[in-house]
């Protein structure tokens, strides 16, 4: 009896197995986060990466994302990220063909870097793994073939040449589908999917709403080649750290889009008053700015074109002098805040704190930047006031005029 139920139980066990063998693999042990769209995202861009800004930054490359209001891809830059915890990697975010439109599987921290649908995004991510550097001793090593390193100032480095072994290397975006790339995950790669993550840490979710909000990151704006390919540092999109596309993807929206997808070619769309892109609340128009959370992060002070004018050479060299001292000052401020923030970066990665400790950290840095950034700009003001007057200070009517 228990040896034809045995019998029974191996027959239904191969019978599922050869049913499965015939059905569709699914993409991955991920789940996608809802988004969904009917044309696949234009190629990768290609870019240089910038230099590594410090010890325990880990690489995550640039990729499409998706504004919805718009419907319309946009550049998410590649950017170096800090690593949440010692021993953590970054798996990237992906596309994959769902069987009747695009979805969008989200990246994550983990332990192992799971499957991100075989897309060759470069620098140590070749479709399968990460070969840009390794955990060893509760440090991140660096390797120099495939990352921009400084080795004057990071010393854990190796060198190890990474080998493609994929048969069509291509800038395909996209899993699956029509001219997507054919993988699938392995054993191990669902297997990562399914242990403990760590979703974006707040850096990286402030540098995806700040690519949504900028128009020249749009693929219809761009048409595959962004300007802002890659930064330094998350949210950190002007200055000497950002890197543009050296060359662009194809971009094929379906023919019943416009080249474009402002709303003056679209009449059934409202009118630019009332979208978000002229919305004063958006980041780029919003007196409020952009929520920097390092000094790094803040865009160059804005010095002015020209030096002061106010007829008196010696006056005008004395303002130039105060000027050129405020802007030290300030540069050597922002330079000791950065470095603070970075070496509680590092004590936190050391001391493996949890989530919530790490956010804390953020927000703490968030609001020492800001703080730094408007005490600064106070600063300027007060100088520009104080030279204003006397360069442009206009005659009073009740002065008294000297006879004709």
């Amino acid at each position: 009896m228990r040896l034809a139920n045995a019998i029974r139980l191996l027959t239904a066990a191969m019978a599922m197995l050869a049913l499965t063998s015939v059905l569709p693999v699914p993409a991955t042990a991920q789940v996608s986060i809802g988004i969904s769209v009917g044309f696949p995202p234009p190629e990768l861009p290609v870019y240089e990466q910038p230099i590594c800004p410090g010890e325990g930054y880990i690489w995550t490359p640039g990729y499409w994302g998706w504004e919805s209001d718009d419907e319309d891809y946009y550049w998410v830059p590649g950017t170096w990220v800090l690593a949440p915890e010692v021993g953590y990697l970054w798996t990237p975010s992906y596309w994959g063909w769902g069987g009747s439109a695009f979805e969008f599987y989200e990246g994550y921290w983990g332990p192992v870097v799971g499957f991100y649908g075989g897309i060759d995004y470069g620098y140590g991510y070749s479709g399968r793994g990460y070969e840009g550097g390794r955990w060893d001793g509760g440090r991140f090593y660096y390797n120099r073939t495939v990352n921009n390193i400084n080795v004057t100032e990071i010393h854990n480095v190796y060198n190890t040449t990474v080998v493609n072994n994929n048969v069509n290397v291509t800038r395909v975006s996209y899993n699956g589908g029509n001219g997507g790339v054919n993988a699938r995950p392995t054993a191990q790669e669902q297997t990562a999917a399914r242990e403990r993550h760590i979703s974006p840490v707040p850096a990286q979710v402030q540098h995806i709403q700040a690519a949504r909000s900028n128009r020249v990151l749009r693929a219809s704006e761009n048409h595959g080649k962004p300007p802002i390919a890659a930064t330094q540092r998350p949210g950190a999109f002007r200055g000497g750290g950002v890197v543009p596309a050296k060359e662009g993807g194809r971009y094929n929206p379906p023919p019943n889009r416009a080249a474009n997808n402002h709303a003056v070619n679209n009449p059934n769309r409202p009118p630019n008053a009332s979208r978000s892109e002229n919305n004063t609340n958006r980041a780029e128009n919003n007196a409020n700015r952009p929520n920097y959370v390092h000094p790094n992060d803040l865009p160059k002070v804005n010095r002015p074109d020209r030096p002061p004018n106010t007829g008196n050479p010696k006056t005008d060299q004395k303002y130039q002098k105060e000027q050129e001292k405020v802007y030290q000052k300030q540069e050597q401020e922002r330079q000791k805040l950065q470095q603070k923030q970075d070496q509680e970066h590092q004590r936190v990665a050391q001391q493996r704190a949890d989530d919530t400790r790490r956010q804390q950290m953020e927000q703490r840095h968030q609001q020492q930047t800001q703080q730094m950034q408007q005490r600064h700009e106070q600063q300027q003001q007060r100088m520009e006031q104080r030279q204003q007057p006397r360069q442009q200070a206009p005659p009073h009517p009740n002065d008294k005029r000297p006879p004709n």
